[in-house]
C-alpha cells in the first residue's frame, strides 16, 4: 500500500523536473533516472497518463520516441512529510510542511476544533501534536468555527489512523494533497456538501530518543555535532524518519567538564523492527567519531516520560551523579546505555526531553515545575 504511493511520488517528481529543465521527458529519461525496468517506467507513464497528471507532447513515430510532460510544476503536496508514533494510547503525530505559515495554520485550527487533539506545538515548518486514541465530535465550518479538525484516532493493526473533518483550503488539502506526502500509506476522503470527511493512515512508528554526551575533549570536538551527524547518519537507514535535534545544558559546576557542560538528544520514528539495528548502528557511529574514550549514549523507547526519569533529569542539574546511579535509573525505566562515563549525561538528556527550549537550556530553571 505504501510503497505504491512511494513509487508514484517519486516518478511524478522526476517527470515534473525533467519538464521543468527540457520541456518534456521521454520513457528512457524516467528508466535511467529511476534505475528501473524500461516497461516499469512506461506502465507509469501510462498510469498518470490516465490519471491527467501527464499529457502526451509528441507520438513515437519510427525512431523519435513519444515525448510526454507534467502538467504542473506546482508543488504536489504542501505537507512534505507525516508520519505518526505511539506510546501506550498515546499518539504523537508530525506535519513537516513546505511552509511554517501552513504549518501554524493547521495547529491552530486544530486546537480551536476541539476534538483528539491535545497539544500542538511548531517548530519551524515542523508541527507536532499529541492526541489520544479515541473520538470527540468537532464542529467544522467558516469563521468563527475551526476550518479543520481531528474527529478521532484510532489504530487498525500496524496502522494510526486519523479521522479528520474540514472544509475550503485544507479540505483541498485533504482530498488532493496529504496522500502525496511521505509517511502517509493511505488517505479516503469522502464530499459531503462543502465539507470533506477523511481518514489519514499513516504506520504506527516508535518513537525513540537518543541521548549523546562526552564526546569532545578540551582539544576539539563538539558533542552537538556529533549528535547532530548521528541524526543525519540514522535517517539514512530505511524504516527510520528524523524528528529533531536538541541541546541540554547540566549541572554547569561538574569538574570534569570541557566547557559548559551540555549534553545532546536526537528524536526518531522508527519501523518497530528496525530498533535493534538503529541502537547498535549508533553506538558504532558515536564510538568511531567521538573524540573522548568516555562517549556515552542512552536509548530511550516511547515520547513519554516519566515523573521519576525527570527527577533524573533535576539530579543531573544539581549534582555530581555516579555511573551506578545512571545505571540504576536507566534499568528502571527500561533505558539501554552504552559507552563510558557519559551515559550519565546521555541519560539525563533524555530525562530533560520535551522541555521547552528555555528550560532545556536554563540549567536554573526547575524541570519538575514542567511536568
Amino acid at each position: 500500500m505504501s510503497s505504491v504511493l512511494e513509487h508514484r511520488r517519486e516518478y511524478l517528481r522526476l517527470m515534473r523536473q525533467f519538464t521543468l529543465d527540457n520541456g518534456f521527458f521521454t520513457v528512457t529519461d524516467i528508466q535511467h533516472a529511476a534505475q528501473i525496468p524500461r516497461s516499469t517506467a512506461q506502465d507509469w507513464v501510462n498510469r498518470l497518463v490516465k490519471e491527467g497528471c501527464v499529457i502526451i507532447k509528441g507520438e513515437k513515430r519510427g525512431r523519435s520516441a513519444g515525448r510526454y510532460a507534467a502538467i504542473s510544476a506546482m508543488p504536489s503536496s504542501t505537507c512534505r512529510r507525516l508520519f505518526t508514533t505511539i506510546d501506550g494510547d498515546r499518539v504523537e503525530i508530525y506535519h513537516d510542511c513546505m511552509s511554517g505559515a501552513c504549518a501554524a495554520f493547521c495547529g491552530f485550527h486544530h486546537l480551536l476544533a476541539g476534538g483528539v487533539i491535545t497539544t500542538a506545538e511548531r517548530d519551524g515548518t515542523l508541527l507536532r501534536e499529541c492526541a489520544r486514541i479515541g473520538t470527540r465530535d468537532v464542529e467544522v465550518g467558516l469563521s468563527p468555527l475551526s476550518a479543520v479538525g481531528v474527529v478521532g484516532i484510532s489504530r487498525d493493526g500496524d496502522y494510526i489512523v486519523q479521522h479528520i473533518r474540514s472544509i475550503g483550503g485544507p479540505a483541498y488539502s485533504l482530498s488532493d494533497m496529504m496522500a502525496r506526502a511521505e509517511g502517509v500509506c493511505r488517505v479516503d476522503a469522502l464530499h459531503d456538501g462543502m465539507v470533506v470527511k477523511g481518514d489519514v493512515w499513516t504506520r504506527a512508528l516508535l518513537h525513540v530518543t537518543i541521548g549523546v554526551d562526552d564526546t569532545d575533549t578540551k582539544n576539539g570536538g563538539a558533542t552537538f555535532a556529533l549528535a547532530l551527524a548521528l541524526l543525519s547518519h540514522v535517517s539514512r537507514m530505511r524504516g527510520i524518519l528524523p524528528i529533531a535535534h536538541h541541546v541540554a545544558m547540566l549541572n554547569q559546576n561538574v569538574f570534569n567538564k570541557t566547557a559548559g557542560n551540555s549534553a545532546s538528544f536526537i528524536e526518531v520514528a522508527v519501523e518497530p523492527k528496525k530498533f535493534s539495528d538503529l541502537v547498535e548502528r549508533s553506538k558504532k557511529f558515536v564510538a568511531g567519531e567521538s573524540l573522548s574514550p568516555e562517549w556515552g549514549i542512552a536509548v530511550k523507547q516511547g515520547f513519554i516520560v516519566p515523573a521519576g526519569l525527570r527527577g533524573y533529569g533535576k539530579l543531573v542539574r544539581e549534582q555530581v551523579i555516579s555511573r551506578p546511579v545512571a545505571e540504576a535509573t536507566a534499568e528502571r525505566y527500561g533505558v539501554i546505555l552504552h559507552g563510558g562515563n557519559g551515559v550519565i549525561g546521555a541519560l539525563g538528556a533524555i530525562a530533560l526531553s520535551r522541555l521547552p527550549y528555555g528550560v532545556l537550556l536554563d540549567p536554573r530553571k526547575d524541570v519538575m515545575t514542567e511536568i
